[in-house]
């Protein structure tokens, strides 16, 4: 767009990257999270589900808070960062990530957890009878009937990357090509008085809010309809 300055996309792109990762690492680490919670019979599971789910209600300003601490140069992430040289792990993109992980865990674990919930038992009890594998049974048989859920994890969990604000001001700030994500790109613009470049990220961010919305309703229909 003409007039726009050339450092708007800047933060387009780093947001898209971040929630492209986040969302990726996200389905590895929370897949055998999911079927676990779904399957064991374990006593504890449900204090591990919420411990899984407390992004949904702690303040994001009190969950940055303590990633803040253990990705500073006192904490772990200061130690790990140790091993290339650096002395922290905030304010780094490296961080972003880690802390979108955490943030958005919920919103991706949950769906998955769920789909595993109501796939029951018979299915994989019939795999087991054809001399399936566990593992085999859990990649051919669950994995595919669970597919609607990995959908929608996938999508909340992007869409929840891309609206993050609190957390990503507390364990990364404001560096421009580094940190400085859409959401926090807003701010900056208001606290600015840019009012033209603001508008332009918010509208294009419901925009994708709606999408994001109608893609859920699609999808939660297609899985009724493949129910029914």
């Amino acid at each position: 767009m003409s007039g726009l300055p050339p450092d708007i996309w800047q933060p387009v792109r780093l947001t898209v990257e971040l929630a492209a990762m986040t969302t990726l690492i996200l389905l590895i680490v929370g897949t055998p999270i999911a079927w676990w919670l779904a399957r064991s019979k374990a006593w504890w599971k449900e204090g591990v589900a919420a411990v899984v789910a407390l992004p949904l209600v702690l303040p994001p300003t009190v969950l940055g808070f303590y990633l803040l601490v253990l990705l500073g140069p006192d904490g772990p992430g200061g130690a790990l960062a140790g091993l290339w040289g650096g002395r922290t792990l905030a304010f780094t993109f490296e961080g972003l990530v880690i802390g979108s992980v955490v943030y958005s865990m919920p919103f991706v674990v949950q769906p998955i957890r769920n789909a595993f919930d109501a796939i029951g038992d018979r299915p994989l009890e019939v795999a087991a009878t054809l001399r399936a594998s566990p593992l085999k049974a859990f990649w051919t048989v669950a994995v595919p009937l669970a597919r609607p859920g990995f959908l929608s994890g996938a999508v909340l969990g992007f869409a929840h990357t891309v609206g993050e604000f609190g957390i990503v001001l507390m364990i990364g700030g404001n560096i421009p090509g580094t940190t400085k994500v859409l959401s926090v790109a807003i701010y900056d613009y208001v606290e600015t008085s840019q009012w033209r470049e603001a508008n332009i990220l918010a509208a294009g961010m419901a925009a994708f809010a709606f999408v994001v919305i109608l893609t859920m309703m699609m999808l939660e229909k297609r899985t009724a309809r493949i129910k029914g």
